[in-house]
């Protein structure tokens, strides 16, 4: 699977990638067979939460629960995209229910969503068009401190700056 897009770096806590294990990542999911035998592993209880999820550089969907932390799930790697996302069974299929690019240790931009959608596409999922919860990241230029931008105000909580309004949350991205 072949997927461009811009790559994001883990900008989390060093401890939470320290802690990333080798061989470790969320659950590869390549086709619908894939996606079916992983879903049917789940309980109900599980299947009502979000879960978290990267979409790896090569473009696939790894899928881990909803606690697990993104750097854990990319088993420290780049990814195209992080989130959430959710899950539902509508007419005897699975459809993607909810899904955001809420990662606060990638702070992918909303733009990281043609990824997400190549990669649902490849399993054969059915899909909103686009994320049903955008989050909006930016680094402040001043203090550096991560934000999420809310209501469109593009000021820094933490000092009181304005961040830009195109995405530049990794420095060197």
């Amino acid at each position: 699977m072949s997927v461009q897009g811009r790559g994001y770096r883990y900008v989390g806590p060093a401890g939470l990638k320290a802690a990333v294990r080798p061989g470790s990542g969320g659950c590869r999911i390549d086709s619908a067979a894939d996606f079916g035998s992983w879903v049917a592993e789940r309980s109900a209880a599980e299947l009502v939460e979000p879960f978290t999820f990267v979409v790896g550089m090569d473009g696939v969907l790894r899928l881990a629960p909803r606690r697990s932390e993104h750097v854990a799930c990319a088993g420290g790697e780049m990814v195209l995209s992080a989130g959430e996302i959710s899950f539902v069974r509508e007419a005897g299929r699975w459809a993607v229910a909810d899904v955001s690019n809420h990662s606060t240790g990638y702070c992918p931009d909303v733009s990281s969503w043609s990824a997400v959608a190549h990669a649902l596409d490849g399993i054969g999922l059915e899909r909103p068009s686009g994320f049903t919860h955008e989050v909006v990241f930016r680094r402040c230029p001043g203090c550096q401190e991560h934000n999420i931008v809310r209501e469109g105000d593009f000021v820094c909580v933490f000092c009181g700056n304005d961040v830009p309004e195109t995405w530049n949350v990794d420095p060197v991205g």
